[in-house]
């Protein structure tokens, strides 16, 4: 087989199964393990996929990168507001939920707003959702602390400690990436604070991610798959991922 051959398909199994091995590449083409990692280098050069430890996963973005809330409202909107109304059917008609900060979470603060669940008490610390569902006359709690520009979201030591004395009945939460070892993850470390803190804090911990996450790690874990009770997405994850999530019990709702 041709090198560029090689790289095609290695390609292909990038992009289908969202990661590859050494050893498995090595053992599929009869090649050595130094052969593949120069191919890897290669295609990593190229954008194709980024280098991990034993292997390969899709996507050529820094750990570090991250988008403005406004230009993540922009992306995958059709998705977004699929899985925001697959959400809406998650929410108690009472009791008190949490939504982090992002652009999902947004969308299902949008149709919370429209419903008008006068017994639900929403908890945030993104001020452009307590704005929202406040000006709607709702109860909403705005957990304060040093508020980000980039996400309009508040963090620090006291947002963290806020939300470790609560319970609330259900948590939306966001991320940046999901990946079978990595888990939830997110670029930034006040924020990847906060998000564990609303994790841990919750009865029930659900996931808005489009499928765009998949495969995809940043540079802070701040949960694994194992401390979420739902993914909601738009198309049904594949491969490792899968795996991961079905061997974690997470429930599975593609919108």
């Amino acid at each position: 087989m041709f090198a560029e051959e090689r790289y095609r398909q290695i390609s292909k199994l990038v992009s289908a199964d969202g990661r590859v091995t050494v050893a498995g590449l090595s053992s599929r083409f009869g090649i050595t393990k130094e052969t593949v990692r120069r191919d890897l280098a290669l295609l990593e050069n190229d954008g194709v996929l980024r280098r991990v430890h034993g292997g390969a996963i899709a996507g050529s973005g820094a750990t570090t990168n991250e988008s403005s809330l406004s230009s993540r409202a922009a992306q995958h909107s059709p998705e977004k507001k699929r899985i925001a109304e697959a959400a809406l059917a998650m929410a108690p008609a009472t009791g008190a939920v949490v939504l982090d900060a992002g652009s999902t979470t947004g969308a299902l603060a949008e149709l919370l707003v429209d419903e008008a669940r006068p017994g639900l008490a929403v908890v945030t610390h993104s001020v452009p959702i307590a704005a929202l569902v406040s000006n709607a006359g709702l109860s909403v709690e705005l957990v304060g602390g040093r508020v980000r520009a980039l996400t309009s979201a508040a963090v620090g030591s006291s947002t963290v400690a806020h939300f470790a004395r609560l319970r609330s009945d259900v948590a939306f939460i966001g991320a940046n990436g999901i990946t079978a070892g990595f888990g939830l993850s997110t670029p930034d470390v006040d924020e990847a604070a906060v998000k564990t803190s609303i994790v841990r804090s919750a009865r029930r911990v659900v996931l808005l991610a489009d499928s765009s996450k998949f495969s995809e790690e940043s540079l802070i874990s701040f949960a694994y798959l194992e401390d979420i009770d739902a993914l909601i997405t738009d198309r049904a994850p594949r491969g490792t991922l899968a795996d991961a999530l079905a061997d974690s019990d997470v429930e599975v709702i593609v919108a």
